[in-house]
Formats: C-alpha cells, structure tokens, sequence
C-alpha cells in the first residue's frame, strides 16, 4: 500500500516550546466553546506565538494511523495552516470521498444559510406545511408539531429509519412519505433517535424553500466558497437529493469545511454560515445513547482533555473533528466498507485524543517530523 507523509517543518528550542505549551495549557483551561459570546478561535489572545504541533508525538501518531488498513488519510490544521496531510490508501487528498453521515453537519450549515438568507424562518419553523399530502387534515396530530430544529437534533419522535430499518426505508418509492410518516414513538422535542430520514425531510425542506436542490444550493453556498468539488450524490425516487448521507468531498474539502466553523462561519473574509448559526448549533440538545456525547443541530460535541470539541461522524470512519480552544482542526476518511467497524472507529479516536490533541498542547517540537515534503501545505492548496 502506498503511504505518504507531508508536514512542513517545525524548529524552536524545548526551553521555548515547554513555555508556550504552558501558556498555551493556561489559556485553554477550562475554555468552552458554547459559553463564549464568539467562538475562541476567532478570538485567541496567544495567537501571535503560533506554537505547532509537537514533533514527537506525531511522528509516533503517523506510525500507528499507517497500521491501520481502512484509514484512507488524516489532515490536520493547526491556526489555520495544514500541519499533516497523510495519504494511506483509496481516494486522495484531493479526491471526492463518501462522508457518508458527517454528510448530516454539511447540511445542518446549508439549513443556517437558508435561514440567515430568509428562505425559513428558523429553527422553531414547523415543517408541516411543506408536507401537507402526506400529513392529512388532523390539525394537532403530533406531526405537525414536529419543527426544522427537532429534525437538526433529531428529536422528531418519528421511528427512525436508520439502523435496521434503513433498508426498507431507501426501498420504498417515497422516501418523505415514508419517513414522515413513520409511527410516532415521542412527543418531538422530547427524546433523541439517530435517524437519516429526518434529515432527508430537511433536504425536502429546502428543496421546496429555496427552489433549489439540495446539491446545487450546496455547491453554490459552501462547495465554491471554501473552493472545493460536489459532485452529485444520491437521489430519492422524486430527484430530492438525499438529507444526511453520501455526500461526497475531498479529504481537504472536509478540512476546510471543518475550517469554516472553526472560525465561526467566516471563510477568506467573508461569513459563509451565520456565526450566530455555528453557535447556535454546537449547543447540546440531548444526548447519544451510543457514544454519550451531546448533539445540537447535527453536530456532535463533547470534552476531551478538558477542551470542548465539536465533530461531524459518518459511517466507518468519516470524521470532521474541530478543538476551537487548540486552534485544531482534523479531517479523516476511512474506507466506508471496511469491516474493521467499531475497532477501525476507536482507533481513530485514540489517534486522535492520545496523539493529535497532546501534540497540540504542546506545542512545537525540537525536531522536524520526519519525510518533510519540499514545501509546506497550507489550506490555500
């Protein structure tokens, strides 16, 4: 299998690097994200020392990610620059990969354009009079209570279409009826139940709203702004393209994209996704049953170290992981039909809560990492 390395160089003294992880592990402590009133990374007080990524324990996080056979690349931003990008296998760095449901927080930014832009009138918007064939005439039917943020945190109280039922649902010849009308298991608001049905239902939704699908309002709000491919991915038997799943960007298109809410929506300048949005979505609304972490509009977010990080998750390990606190942003693609499942996942997680994240307490090393490519990668690539 083909692996290759690229990280720019990294120099300083230890004397140096210890005193700005030291600063650095002061001014991190204790930071989270959602209480600020902006989030950290656009706001940092020690931005101008810059500390990197420690050498050492990179390197060694470069030499377990190679074991693994279905991790296909890992990139990692540090203060916007791209500090590692590895290539171990499938499609490249540059090359449209399924994100299969990290495809859910692509989305969720699209349904903040789509608000900030007067398309929807918020997150509070109920969603029923976008579906009204389907929903009948029964004015308080607890359907018609269920709201566009309901589906984003996915307490709809719809039975859930994924898991076991996933195939019957991409069976049927009506995804919307049939996920909408789905037996009501809670009253929407109440509970959590991890369904891509609901987040199709919100690419229904902006369909209808914008006037436009789902993949060319993306391509036109995120994919051309952060300069980055879309291609189309799959559609349900009506031509909607599908909420939440098989959406398909490059390694560094998802670095970027993680880039994007990092600095609270704003992009080379301009603010792509509403900052008020990118907030407003990280704050937690119920909880996993799996994993124990948070989920807000479509994004999951948890404390690790004892900073708060944000990450979009997909099937066999898609990964979008932003630590605002760190200035750290990691992007990963795994082979989505790999069978390695559950092991392949926390592998991944270990690489990067043991290796990344300590790296970037740290701060930069006394040694270059080692196989550094000519020139630095940055996110201009």
């Amino acid at each position: 299998m083909n692996r290759t390395l690229s990280t720019p160089h990294t120099t300083g003294s230890l004397l140096f690097a210890g005193l700005l992880a030291g600063m650095l592990a002061l001014l991190s402590a204790g930071c989270h994200w959602v209480d600020a009133p902006r989030p950290a990374a656009v706001e940092v007080s020690y931005q101008p020392y810059r500390a990197g990524l420690d050498s050492t324990r990179m390197a060694r996080t470069y030499e377990r990610a190679a074991e693994l056979p279905a991790l296909h690349n890992m990139l990692v931003a540090r203060h916007g620059s791209t500090q590692a990008a590895w290539h171990f296998g499938g499609p490249g760095l540059d090359t449209p990969a399924n994100i299969k449901s990290a495809s859910k927080s692509v989305l969720s930014a699209l349904m903040g354009i789509a608000i900030a832009e007067g398309h929807l009138e918020g997150a509070d918007q109920r969603i029923a009079p976008f579906f009204d064939e389907y929903l009948g005439p029964d004015p308080d039917s607890l359907r018609r209570q269920i709201t566009v943020g309901h589906l984003l945190s996915m307490q709809s109280g719809l039975e859930r279409t994924s898991g076991s039922n996933y195939g019957r649902w991409v069976t049927s010849g009506n995804w919307v009826r049939y996920a909408l009308t789905q037996p009501m298991q809670s009253v929407p608001g109440t509970e959590r139940s991890y369904s891509t049905g609901n987040s199709h239902l919100l690419s229904a939704v902006l369909t209808e709203a914008t006037g436009r699908s789902t993949w060319a309002y993306a391509r036109e709000k995120l994919a051309e702004p952060l300069g980055f491919t879309l291609p189309r991915w799959t559609t349900d038997p009506q031509g909607i393209y599908m909420g939440g799943n098989n959406m398909r960007i490059s390694p560094r298109g998802l670095l970027r994209f993680g880039e994007l809410y990092r600095n609270a929506g704003r992009w080379n300048g301009e603010q792509i996704v509403p900052d008020w949005w990118v907030r407003t979505s990280m704050e937690p609304r119920a909880r996993s049953r799996w994993s124990g972490a948070g989920y807000g509009y479509s994004w999951f977010v948890r404390e690790v170290r004892g900073h708060r990080m944000f990450y979009g998750w997909g099937y066999g390990g898609q990964f979008v992981f932003v630590v605002p606190c760190l200035e750290l942003t990691v992007a990963v693609t795994s082979d989505p039909l790999a069978r390695e499942g559950r092991g392949h996942r926390r592998a991944v997680w270990d690489l990067l809560t043991d290796g990344i994240i300590p790296a970037a307490e740290r701060g930069a090393g006394d040694q270059p990492l080692p196989n550094i490519a000519a020139r630095p990668a940055t996110l201009a690539d």
